[in-house]
């Protein structure tokens, strides 16, 4: 069972309702994953982004920027190029990116105010460092549903002091900055280099905070998904949360995002556009589902008890 958690600031800038395709729709859609094939919040929003073309008579391009596996910033800028070049020869009536990459990348540099209309998901927290919405661009933010995750920790800690860990990239940094800007706590945070790191970190900081937020691997660590599961599982002393579902079996508890929420609301605002309507007149909005995960293997782990009632709630339960 999905459920939608309230923002605790106001981002949302509008609600559109979903529009629904009919064989009269058509047109070239291009959709930009910042990342890759494989990355399990990637394939999550390409989901959503089929999903939401369905029953729409649209011929769909994906191009992929890889730059969660190649963060140097040259790559990401030959990637930008790269896309620019798919996207002059495809010719597309409208144009899907996922994440921030997308607007630093291309839009910015390449199309904003131009005549080819985007919808952009994933960018997180705030889009006006990239000058959206503009006549050309609207979109969906990305906001980490932080309140409601340290409401089901808080709980089972022994003091209010808040940490996270996640590899050294563009948008853990990011979400670092925004917890700071956005709540009332003070944060300490690691910045993981690879996988030994992250273990490395993961026991630091244990000794000093009392709640820990594990962040998205970005997909970089799945090769090693077993070992780290089984790291956790022996090592984590405090409770422990994240957003991500694929992040669950790390976890005790976790109130995730919705990957496939994001694509499917830029899809169905792109066939909005195919069928006449104005990027410009189309609002900005931000995520609004959730999904609660409860992991009691690592519960058990630090001697925490689960209520009945919460476990009721959950959408899932690992055991």
């Amino acid at each position: 069972m999905r459920k939608f958690f309230l923002a605790v600031f106001m981002l949302i800038l509008g609600a559109t309702l979903p529009f629904t395709a009919t064989a009269k729709t058509s047109g070239k859609v291009l959709f930009i994953d910042a990342y890759h094939e494989g990355y399990e919040w990637s394939d999550g929003i390409t989901a959503g982004v089929k999903k939401g073309l369905q029953g729409a008579e649209v011929e769909l391009k994906i191009v992929r920027m890889d730059t969660k596996r190649n963060p140097d910033e040259e790559f990401k800028k030959k990637a930008g190029q790269a896309v620019k070049k798919e996207i002059d020869a495809f010719k597309p009536a409208v144009v899907i990116s996922a994440d921030d990459n997308p607007a630093i990348y291309v839009i910015v540099p390449y199309y904003k105010d131009s005549a080819i209309p985007f919808v952009f998901c994933g960018i997180n927290w705030d889009a006006s460092i990239y000058g959206f919405p503009c006549k050309n661009v609207t979109g969906m933010l990305e906001v980490t549903p932080v309140p409601q995750l340290l409401s089901q920790l808080k709980p089972f800690a022994k003091g209010k002091r808040v940490g996270k860990i996640g590899p050294d990239n563009e948008t853990n940094r990011k979400e670092s900055e925004n917890y700071r800007k956005h709540f009332d706590f003070s944060l300490v945070d690691y910045f993981a280099k690879d996988v030994e790191d992250w273990k490395k970190g993961f026991l630091e900081i244990q000794e000093k905070v009392d709640i820990l937020i594990l962040d998205s691997d970005g997909g970089l660590y799945k090769d090693k998904a077993e070992e780290l599961r089984a790291f956790v599982e022996a090592n984590t002393k405090i409770p422990t949360g994240s957003s991500y579902d694929f992040m669950a079996p790390f976890a005790m508890i976790n109130f995730a995002k919705v990957a496939e929420e994001q694509g499917f609301w830029a899809a169905q605002t792109a066939i909005q556009i195919l069928n006449g309507k104005a990027p410009s007149t189309i609002p900005m909005t931000q995520n609004k589902e959730g999904k609660l995960i409860i992991n009691t293997r690592i519960a058990r782990s630090i001697g925490a008890k689960i209520p009945y009632e919460v476990l009721g709630l959950a959408d899932k339960v690992i055991k």
